[in-house]
């Protein structure tokens, strides 16, 4: 047996909330106290110095599309772009240098943000625009939420009957089917190579970031199978848990699913909706700025409730992309119809979960903790959208846009939180995402900081089964899959006055997180461990 004894630090544990010191053995932590402690039961181990840095339970990101995080990172990005024109000259400058039928494969256009005084620069560009600057290049330009996309005609050509697909549009953003038969023919041009350095590349880039596993959610029209499978076989340090997002009839088809998708669980992006940005998620009442509008719905109400039943049966995770208050109400009505059937112990013992959640009522959350279903929600949602003149406000108005996203809510009522970024339509970043979760644009919709950072380690582990009560946190016999920090100042913030009196006190013994207020600088990763092994060395790299 080998020991490691880390000294010199802050740990944050519940088994010793002033801890200095850790000491790990074969991948499991053994031991947690102080320095001197440490040095005295551990004299053979193996010591590293900390110097004063802060060790905590490395984080899930339970929402990731690993491919197109790749691809983004890099390839071509538009986040940045400031109007339309800038996104066009963008594009152009990026295809100078690509060959003739190479794809290029572009991310993160939100029109939403673009702000100029000429109202032409606020809107999408259009089929003819992008020719214009690609000229015969196979072009795809996602959407920001990844749910409609501008193509250009070299690769519209590659879908027959286009024109026939709902969603279709010949110059606007396609939306729909249309937009996943043309997404579909894209990932068609992106070869092996190129999909493996960009999983691989996504995957470093998560373990830099204190991550030490992510949930892939795949399916049919967000990825497709062969890279999903690609997923299953690539070596990487980093855990990946996979979902494939398709519905089945019955446990039979179930079981033949898992069996060619080799997936972990029938869940992530199985779409019931699609997206707010996009106009495609799906509400009860119309757009605030489409009033034609409500969105889609893809599946109905009994695909929803013979999934979820098929998925118990066999003790398998289901789970849904759900956006949309109307694509709430049909997934909560087909868990209460379920319960009320086959019992709640039945489907908590699954762990199904929800994608996004983000209009969910309380009287909603109580019948999906009921159900045992976790809560898979994205935080920066909110800091990039959140705002008074931002996304949600503009396509949903201000009453509506003010009820998303409710964190405290969802978590008031018993559901379990996992935080994730659904990469690459935000950063792999979650003490960003621990930040957004407690400076909510909504205050009361906000959860404390330790409760932000529960969902972004501990809870992330729920959300793919496992709740052992060590797993994603740093007490003797749990799993050593942690990540060493330089901080700035470590506070300690209660979630209500009250609570703040209390846990600031010494006396509370509450362990100290690293300051995430606004204008605060975040946490830099130094070192990923999972299991033990080392995923990152930011003093080596």
């Amino acid at each position: 047996m080998t020991t490691e004894l880390l000294l010199g630090g802050v740990v944050y544990t519940p088994a010793a909330p002033d801890a200095t010191a850790m000491a790990v053995t074969d991948g499991t932590v053994v031991w947690v106290g102080s320095d001197d402690v440490g040095r005295a039961l551990h004299p053979e181990a193996q010591v590293t110095d900390l110097d004063g840095r802060f060790v905590a339970p490395g984080f899930v990101d339970s929402h990731v599309h690993l491919t197109s995080t790749g691809l983004a990172l890099a390839g071509l990005t538009l986040h940045d772009a400031t109007g339309r024109s800038d996104c066009l000259r963008r594009v152009a400058a990026h295809a100078t240098d690509a060959h003739f039928g190479e794809l290029i494969w572009g991310l993160g256009w939100d029109d939403s943000a673009w702000h100029g005084a000429d109202p032409d620069e606020r809107r999408f560009p259009t089929t003819t625009e992008l020719d214009a600057v690609v000229g015969n290049l196979p072009v795809y330009l996602a959407r920001i939420d990844e749910h409609s996309a501008v193509a250009s005609t070299a690769l519209r050509r590659l879908v027959p009957d286009l024109d026939t697909a709902a969603g279709h549009h010949p110059e606007e953003p396609l939306v729909a089917e249309a937009h996943h038969l043309v997404r579909g023919a894209a990932r068609q041009l992106v070869s092996a190579a190129q999909r493996t350095r960009a999983q691989r590349l996504a995957l470093d880039h998560a373990a830099a970031h204190g991550v030490v596993a992510v949930h892939e959610n795949g399916g049919p029209d967000i990825s497709g199978l062969d890279d999903f499978l690609a997923l299953a076989d690539l070596d990487h340090p980093v855990e990946v848990r996979r979902y494939w997002g398709q519905a089945v009839e019955n446990p039979d088809h179930a079981r033949e699913l898992l069996a060619i998708s080799r997936a972990d669980g029938l869940a992530g992006d199985l779409f019931v909706d699609g997206a707010i940005g996009s106009h495609t998620a799906w509400l009860t009442e119309p757009y605030h700025d489409d009033p034609a509008q409500t969105g889609f719905c893809y599946l109905d109400y009994e695909t929803i409730r013979e999934h979820i039943r098929s998925c118990t049966a066999l003790g398998v995770q289901a789970g849904f992309h759900v956006i949309g208050d109307a694509a709430t109400a049909s997934v909560v009505a087909a868990f209460a119809e379920l319960a009320a059937e086959l019992g709640t112990p039945a489907l908590a013992r699954s762990a199904h979960r929800v994608e996004h959640a983000e209009m969910v009522s309380p009287t909603q959350a109580a019948v999906l903790a009921s159900c045992g279903v976790v809560a898979s929600m994205q935080p920066v949602f909110d800091a990039e959208w959140g705002g008074p003149d931002d996304l949600y406000v503009q396509r949903l108005g201000e009453q509506r846009a003010a009820g998303l996203n409710n964190f405290a809510s969802l978590a008031r009522e018993g559901v379990v939180l996992s935080f994730s970024s659904d990469a690459p339509v935000t950063a792999i970043d979650p003490w960003a995402a621990v930040r957004a979760a407690v400076h909510h644009h909504q205050p009361r919709n906000a959860v404390s900081a330790r409760g932000a950072f529960a969902a972004a380690t501990r809870g992330g582990w729920r959300a793919g089964g496992v709740n052992d009560g060590l797993t994603g946190t740093l007490v003797p016999g749990a799993p050593a899959s942690y990540a060493v920090w330089e901080v700035d100042d470590l506070v300690v913030a209660g979630s209500h006055e009250s609570v703040q009196r209390w846990s600031t006190d010494p006396r509370s013994r509450v362990p100290a997180l690293p300051d995430i207020s606004l204008g605060a600088r975040l946490p830099r990763c130094v070192r990923t461990v999972h299991r033990g092994a080392v995923l990152f060395d930011g003093d080596t790299a």
